[in-house]
């Protein structure tokens, strides 16, 4: 089932002004609205300048190339979105397909994305584990540079609201970093929040519940309000941080005080 409402949400979102990374992906749509609200294939007449909606995003672009299949990648992945599997001791494992993930050195941990050269971590369904899919957290940063003059909601020792993880006094966002970074995921120790431009980048505008590539970023919860923490607080109100949520792949603002999921990134901000 797929919403048209949806369809330019991650490329406004990411916005004029940002410094660009290597290049930044398409937003996974590859239909078109017909002018009823309904989704079809993409044609120069229902998406021509005479059209009730023109030039949709579905028309152009990698997405449209993927779907007429002449996209090339180095990886694989949904529509026009290019993703490469990393082992946990920093080994490319290319697409990956069929690749489960595990706990061994050259087990799939990690996905990097090929067109922004970032590289995420990836969740696992196991209640025993570090990066358990439902672990929860705050939003905390102590660095007064980063953080929009709000520090947010340090966890400290006891449960504030619902946060929810591995280590019960370690559930705020720097902590998570902390605990990720100790780990050395993916032969990596420059784990990081992403911002709110970069985590809409995993949007998947083409599918919902949750609006990722399920393929490549699997154990995301796509029920409910699937609100991931972005490292950028809000503009307007510093005790708020933008939240990214993928149930259906929109952003919006929370408070800091609030605990919902996490997914760190590392590589060159944007």
């Amino acid at each position: 089932m797929r919403f048209p409402a949806l369809i330019l949400v991650p490329v406004l979102a990411l916005g004029p002004t940002a410094a660009r990374a290597a290049s930044l992906p398409d937003t996974g749509q590859d239909m078109c609205d017909d002018g009823s609200n309904v989704l079809v294939a993409c044609t120069s007449a229902n998406t021509g300048d005479a059209a009730t909606y023109p030039r949709q995003d579905g028309r152009f672009g990698r997405d449209a190339k993927a779907k007429a299949g002449t996209l090339s990648k180095a990886g694989g992945g949904a529509a026009g979105f290019d993703y490469s599997k990393i082992a946990n001791n920093g080994s490319d494992l290319g697409a990956g397909v069929g690749l489960a993930l595990g706990t061994n050195p050259t087990d799939w941990a990690c996905t990097r994305d090929n067109i922004t050269e970032l590289t995420w971590e990836v969740k696992v369904n196991d209640a025993t584990h570090l990066r358990h899919l439902t672990w929860t957290y705050t939003w905390y940063n102590s660095d007064g540079t980063t953080n929009a003059g709000n520090a947010g909601t340090p966890d400290i020792g006891s449960s504030v609201g619902t946060d929810n993880c591995l280590n019960t006094s370690n559930c705020d966002t720097e902590k998570f970093v902390a605990d990720v970074n100790a780990a050395a995921l993916c032969g990596g120790n420059d784990w990081r929040m992403p911002t709110q431009r970069e985590l809409l980048t995993l949007v998947h505008a083409g599918t919902n519940f949750p609006s990722i590539d399920t393929t490549y970023f699997p154990n995301t919860i796509g029920a409910g309000l699937s609100r991931f923490y972005s490292g950028t607080s809000s503009a307007s109100l510093p005790s708020f941080a933008r939240v990214v949520t993928f149930n259906l792949g929109f952003s919006t603002a929370i408070a800091k005080s609030g605990s919902f999921f996490v997914r760190l990134v590392r590589g060159k901000q944007f």
